[in-house]
């Protein structure tokens, strides 16, 4: 009697291959999603940068980091642009430990050693001032910033940091425009780079061209271990917040705003505004006179 060959089964059902196949073809439609930001977001650290030539041969660059997304974002991007960049400089990541109640110590020196960066916690009690000075019912931000900058700004003499390397975006710089208008009568907001007032130091913001969601974005999926600030986060009613839903509001309904906005502030007139500090409004009529002058008036000779 003649035996017929065992028939192979295979038991996995077609769907399963379908959900695989699914899942595999989602996981590279992410991973090319991710190199695309990545790549934006160091092209436009790039541009910035050279833009505004924030970064020379040989520069000691202190990367201010907070915890927050931002600050770890510009850390990763310097260093990644650090590693093909065409000059040399070095990065050194500070942390000001305000010594805000609950705040975890442990957390951003081992993300730093375990990713080979050198850095500095530098300790300042500058949270018990801030809730000591701030009336009930006040903002903290002001005080909290000017404290906060004074103290990183003299570390960085300290330490030899030729730059120090703020994490503000494209929004931070709108809404900073916007809050001087509406708040304090002035047209000005944060510029990519800056020197302090006493001339010690210059302050750039290698983030300055990148957008707040493309940076979002970058942090969740890199899994940075972000640290919530409990002193001016908790605050009801930041005139801040309340600037960025605003801005937020007009760039959905109008996508493509604060692309504009932020054009406008690298692109100033000042003979079209009324700064007479900045023009010579007074002199108007003298230079009617010297272009007069010298123009060279054409004769019909027919």
């Amino acid at each position: 009697m003649t035996m017929s060959p065992a028939i192979s089964v295979d038991p996995t059902p077609a769907s399963s291959v379908e959900h695989e196949a699914e899942d595999i073809c989602s996981l590279a439609r992410e991973k090319r999603e991710f190199n695309k930001l990545q790549k934006r977001l160091r092209r436009l650290t790039g541009n910035a940068i050279i833009d505004y030539g924030m970064i020379q041969e040989g520069d000691k660059v202190m990367v201010c980091l907070s915890g927050g997304k931002d600050s770890y974002t510009m850390l990763e991007i310097l260093r990644s642009l650090q590693r093909n960049a065409p000059i040399n400089f070095s990065l050194v990541a500070v942390n000001l430990d305000q010594k805000q109640p609950g705040f975890p110590e442990h957390v951003l020196p081992e993300y730093l050693e375990g990713i080979g960066v050198d850095y500095h916690i530098l300790e300042k009690d500058t949270y018990s001032v801030v809730k000591e000075k701030t009336p009930e019912g006040k903002t903290t931000c002001a005080l909290c910033s000017r404290l906060r900058r004074g103290s990183l700004y003299g570390f960085a003499e300290e330490i030899g940091a030729t730059k120090i390397a703020l994490g503000h975006h494209r929004e931070d710089i709108l809404e900073t425009l916007f809050l001087n208008m509406f708040f304090g009568g002035s047209l000005k907001s944060m510029p990519p780079k800056l020197l302090s007032d006493d001339g010690k130091n210059i302050v750039i913001r290698p983030l300055a061209y990148c957008r707040e969601a493309d940076i979002a974005a970058y942090a969740e999926q890199m899994g940075f271990p972000i640290i919530p600030c409990n002193l001016c986060g908790s605050q009801p009613n930041l005139q801040r917040q309340v600037v960025k839903e605003m801005l937020a509001e007009w760039e959905s309904k109008h996508p493509g705003r604060l692309e504009s906005m932020f054009k406008a502030v690298t692109n100033v007139a000042p003979s079209q505004l009324a700064d007479r500090n900045l023009f010579d409004f007074e002199g108007l009529e003298g230079e009617q006179a010297r272009r007069q002058r010298n123009r060279i008036d054409v004769v019909d000779a027919g």
